[in-house]
């Protein structure tokens, strides 16, 4: 399975949430709302979620192994810094 598309939407720079992205995989299967985290130890990418009636977030597609979530992440990061470098400097 490749990756054969990123789209990102830069959100804030402001907010621990920088981005929302949808990725593609062999032009023909794609995952919306996977986002990009700012946590202690740096960027990282969160699954697209939803809360369950106990008020816990489950995650609604995600990796199964660790070796996907790396590739995953890399080129969702890479893409990430593209985006803010492309960005306009008064652009948020």
């Amino acid at each position: 399975m490749q990756i054969t598309d990123i789209r990102i939407r830069v959100v804030s720079k402001e907010s621990k949430m920088k981005a929302v992205v949808s990725v593609t995989f062999d032009d023909a299967f794609v995952v919306h709302d996977i986002k990009v985290i700012e946590g202690e130890k740096g960027l990282f990418i969160a699954m697209p979620s939803k809360k369950t009636p106990d008020g816990e977030y489950r995650d609604i597609a995600h990796p199964i192994n660790g070796d996907m979530r790396a590739v995953l992440q890399d080129a969702i990061l890479e893409k990430f810094q593209q985006a803010l470098e492309e960005m306009p400097e008064d652009a948020e």
